[in-house]
């Protein structure tokens, strides 16, 4: 880590020449000639920026067992993503090398860097609570697909199930929900001193934990647990809920970046909100500035040029074989020495309808300043534009689920537009005397309403996530009429 933090740029083109030599005996690698490739300028102009789309015929026959394809070695392992956008399924290859140099490798340094911080901690005295995806693996072709969370725990040592809990058996069950109760059976019994798992989920473990043993807090079952690693959705509206099913300062919030491609960056530091990006995981990166995203002046730059406050979408080589790959999340840098990141969303979950530029990074960040200014709590959101009919002007339509209602929901939605005015300059400019966008509307959302929707849909389990921001009302419009409904037996 010392060299790449010196280094960093050096770090990252050396990084560069060792997979296009490893790879240019495959097939991909001989398209485009990686022998012949000895700088970052040739690679640019010669290998096209690419989407799944582009890569499904190719890894649709790695699939069947077809090798060398874009990869060197066998591609025995896909993370099955269906993301938030598409109901399709996505099959990201996993390599030996991608589990070993990058997601393995991530999960020591993670462990590194907390301890590093923190040196009076007692983490392996105790065992870490993980909550990964629902899904089992499948195997079909010599190849195995499902989450990724089951992929990695599948090729655990076996002496790493003594320091995790639950055991892989329940970890790796199908059904979500049969799967939270035994969850919450095997665990109550065990030492916690940690949890790993994507926000929305834990925290309803955490209060089916508190349910079933009818305590107040988690320290009453858990009396040794000291930190929290997080990622997958921003932690932020659910901040003040964590805090108060662990009350007072010594619990630690460490956040990681990590996805089916790859695993990115990691907080470095107590009480910080900025993420290292690491540079040595067998990930070559580089980024498009959104404002010239999708558009003819689009333009890809490496590492070294990246600027601090910039919105970037974010595109990856990696050791699976991904080449110049759009992974559809952006980030943020707040600092080049080191290169540390906020992620800020996804290049398709924003709403640009009327050129207010909203960002889920501005969402969040408005919500979590109103619910603090009204004493609310939320569970779960999700936004869409109303399109301007005739006369009538648009607006922003948000359907929030409270976990504590506020006492004026009118009041919410005067603060919350005018917090994002005071985030968002375009926004404001939109919102300025009702010019083009009235004030936004705010729907209550039944219990469990989003519960509900993903579980209607197929997509309960750790790793799927509520599409936050949308510029069409596809999902609006489904949400709107299950809040109608009953919610189902569950």
């Amino acid at each position: 880590m010392e060299l790449f933090l010196k280094y960093p740029n050096e770090v990252q083109l050396e990084l560069l020449h060792v997979l296009l030599e490893t790879a240019r005996n495959t097939e991909f690698g001989k398209q485009y000639d990686f022998s012949s490739i000895h700088n970052y300028e040739t690679f640019r102009e010669r290998i096209p920026v690419r989407s799944y789309e582009d890569y499904e015929e190719m890894i649709e026959r790695s699939r069947l067992g077809q090798h060398n394809i874009f990869w060197p070695t066998p591609i025995k392992w896909f993370a099955k993503s269906s993301g938030t956008t598409n109901a399709k399924s996505k099959f990201i290859p996993v390599s030996q090398e991608s589990l070993e140099d990058c997601h393995y490798a991530a999960g020591k340094d993670l462990l590194c860097m907390y301890l590093n911080n923190n040196e009076n901690s007692k983490l392996f005295t105790g065992k870490s609570l993980r909550l990964g995806g629902s899904k089992e693996l499948y195997k079909e072709n010599g190849t195995s697909f499902g989450d990724l969370s089951a992929i990695i725990i599948d090729n655990m040592p076996f002496w790493a199930e003594y320091s995790s809990t639950p055991s892989n058996e329940v970890s790796l069950m199908s059904d979500w929900e049969t799967k939270m109760i035994a969850i919450v059976n095997e665990t109550i019994q065990e030492n916690v001193t940690s949890l790993a798992g994507v926000p929305s989920w834990m925290l309803v473990l955490l209060n089916q934990v508190l349910e079933t043993t009818g305590n107040d807090h988690i320290y009453q079952i858990w009396n040794n647990i000291e930190v929290y690693f997080h990622g997958g959705v921003s932690f932020e509206p659910y901040r003040d809920q964590y805090q108060k099913i662990f009350p007072g300062d010594s619990f630690r919030y460490y956040e990681i970046y990590n996805a089916s491609e790859g695993f990115f960056a990691i907080q470095d530091r107590n009480e910080s909100s900025e993420l290292l990006l690491m540079l040595d995981y067998g990930i070559f990166y580089e980024f498009i500035p959104m404002n010239t995203y999708g558009t003819n002046d689009e333009k890809v730059i490496p590492l070294s040029e990246v600027e601090i406050g910039v919105n970037y979408a974010v595109i990856i080589t990696t050791n699976a074989g991904l080449w110049r790959y759009k992974i559809g999340d952006t980030v943020r840098f707040t600092s080049t020495n080191p290169y540390r990141i906020k992620v800020s969303g996804r290049t398709k979950h924003h709403i640009n309808v009327f050129g207010e530029e909203l960002i889920i990074e501005n969402a969040e960040e408005a919500l979590r300043k109103t619910t603090k200014e009204t004493n609310s709590e939320i569970v779960d959101y999700t936004v869409a534009p109303i399109f301007m009919q005739g006369r009538e002007k648009g607006a922003h339509e948000w359907m929030i689920e409270f976990n504590k209602l506020p006492d004026d929901l009118e009041l919410f939605a005067n603060l919350l537009d005018q917090n994002l005015q005071n985030i968002n300059s375009d926004y404001e400019a939109k919102r300025y005397n009702d010019t083009t966008l009235n004030i936004l509307k705010i729907n209550n959302a039944r219990p469990h309403l989003f519960y509900d929707w993903l579980k209607k849909n197929d997509k309960l389990g750790g790793q799927h996530k509520i599409p936050r921001l949308s510029n069409s009302r596809k999902y609006m419009d489904e949400l709107l009429v299950l809040n109608k409904i009953n919610s189902f037996t569950l």
